[in-house]
C-alpha cells in the first residue's frame, strides 16, 4: 500500500510540474500539442481542441509538448516565436509549481505545531571538556557551524558530521550577546564501559518552546530553506569527491525509502505524515535540481534561451536552433543513462537486501 502511495505522490509531483508548463503556455498563447502523464505507449488519450491529452504506461516522467519547442516552426503560436520573456516564464513554471507545492506541504505539516525545537545546548556528558565559560554553556543557541547557518535543530549533527576533524568555527547566542569561536576543538576522547576509547562531542541540544504564529511561519520557511541548502551541500560533496554516484538514489530507491519509513511508523497517521513530508522534500528538490544549468533540464534550456537572445541582440544574427537541439539531446542521453545506472543500483540493492 505504501509503495502505491509513494508512486501516487511521485505522479502528483510530475503532474504539477507539467501543469505549470501547460498553464503558462496556454496563458502565453503558445500552442500545446500534447499533455502527457508518464512515458511509453499511451493507454488513454483524448483530443480536446488543439491538444492531445494522454496517460502512458511507464509511471516515470511526463511532458508538455509545445509547437516549435525543439525545432523551428512557422506557426505564429509556436514556442520558438513567442517573446523571450514568455518562453522563460514557461520554462521556469514547472519548477516554480514544484517548489510552491513543497512549501504548501510544509505549511500543512508545520503550521499546526504547538511547539518548536530550538538549537539550544541542553545537556553535557561527563566526559565533555568544553562546558565552561570559554566554551559552551547550557542555554547557548548555536547559530552557525563552519560558516553554515543552523536553521533547524537537526542541522547541528549534520554540519558537525561534515567536518571530521572535530575542530569547528561556531557562532552562538548567549543571552543578548553573539559570540564567535574559531578553531574550537569539540571532538574529544571518551571511554565507554568496556574501557574502549572513542571520539565524542559530549553534548545534547534541542529545547522546545511554545510556538506562536510567527514561530510557525518561520519554521515553514526554515524547513524550506534548509532543504534547498542541503541540496547544495550534497552537490558540493559530489563534485569534491566526498560522495560518489553510487551514493545517489533514484526513483526506485526513494520509493523504497518512503515505503520503509512509512512501514516503520507506529501509526497509520504518522506513516502518512512521514510520506507527506517526503513529498514536500521531493517537490523542493525537483524544483532546485530542474533549474540547474544542465542541457535538457529546464534550467539548461532557460540558460540557452538567455544566451541565444543575448547573442542575437548583439550580433543581429539568428542562431540555427539545431545546435541547441543537439546540445539538449546530448544532455538527455546523459541524464537517461545516469537514471538507468542509478535505477539498476537501486534494484540491485533491493534484491541484495
Amino acid at each position: 500500500m505504501y509503495i502505491l502511495l509513494a508512486i501516487l505522490m511521485f505522479s502528483v509531483l510530475i503532474f504539477v510540474h507539467e501543469l505549470g508548463h501547460f498553464v503558462t503556455a496556454k496563458l502565453s498563447g503558445v500552442q500545446v500539442n500534447e499533455f502527457s502523464m508518464f512515458m511509453g505507449p499511451a493507454i488513454w488519450k483524448k483530443q480536446v481542441g488543439e491538444t492531445l491529452y494522454t496517460i502512458r504506461t511507464i509511471p516515470i516522467g511526463g511532458y508538455c509538448a509545445m509547437e516549435g519547442e525543439d525545432m523551428e516552426s512557422d506557426n505564429p503560436r509556436a514556442f520558438n516565436r513567442a517573446p523571450v520573456h514568455k518562453r522563460l516564464l514557461i520554462l521556469l513554471a514547472g519548477a516554480a509549481m514544484n517548489f510552491l507545492l513543497g512549501v504548501l506541504i510544509f505549511a500543512v505539516l508545520y503550521l499546526p505545531s504547538t511547539h518548536v525545537v530550538e538549537p539550544v545546548v541542553s545537556q553535557f556528558t561527563d566526559c565533555c571538556t568544553f562546558n565552561h565559560e570559554d566554551g559552551l554553556l547550557l542555554g547557548d543557541e548555536i547559530l552557525e557551524i563552519d560558516g553554515e547557518k543552523v536553521y533547524l535543530n537537526n542541522d547541528i549533527s549534520l554540519l558537525l558530521g561534515l567536518n571530521p576533524s572535530g575542530v569547528h568555527d561556531l557562532v552562538i547566542r548567549r543571552g543578548e550577546e553573539i559570540l564567535t569561536f574559531e578553531d574550537f576543538h569539540m571532538a574529544h576522547t571518551c571511554v565507554n564501559e568496556q574501557g574502549q576509547e572513542y571520539l565524542h562531542y559530549g553534548f545534547g541540544f534541542g529545547q522546545a518552546k511554545e510556538a506562536n504564529w510567527a514561530d510557525r511561519f518561520a519554521l515553514v520557511k526554515d524547513v524550506t530553506v534548509d532543504n534547498v541548502r542541503n541540496i547544495r551541500l550534497s552537490l558540493q560533496m559530489l563534485f569534491t569527491g566526498r560522495a560518489a554516484v553510487s551514493d545517489m538514489t533514484g526513483v526506485v530507491g526513494i520509493v523504497g525509502i518512503m515505503s520503509d519509513t512509512a512501514a516503520a511508523s507506529p501509526t497509520v497517521l504518522e506513516a502518512f505524515l512521514n510520506m507527506l513530508y517526503f513529498c514536500g522534500f521531493l517537490g523542493v528538490n525537483l524544483a532546485v535540481m530542474n533549474l540547474l544549468p544542465i542541457p535538457a533540464l529546464d534550467g539548461g534550456r532557460a540558460l540557452c534561451l538567455l544566451l541565444t537572445a543575448g547573442w542575437e541582440a548583439v550580433t543581429k544574427r539568428k542562431l540555427d536552433p539545431k545546435y541547441e537541439g543537439w546540445l539538449h539531446t546530448a544532455g538527455m542521453i546523459f541524464l537517461l543513462g545516469l537514471m538507468a545506472l542509478i535505477t539498476f543500483k537501486d534494484i540491485f540493492n533491493i534484491f541484495k537486501g
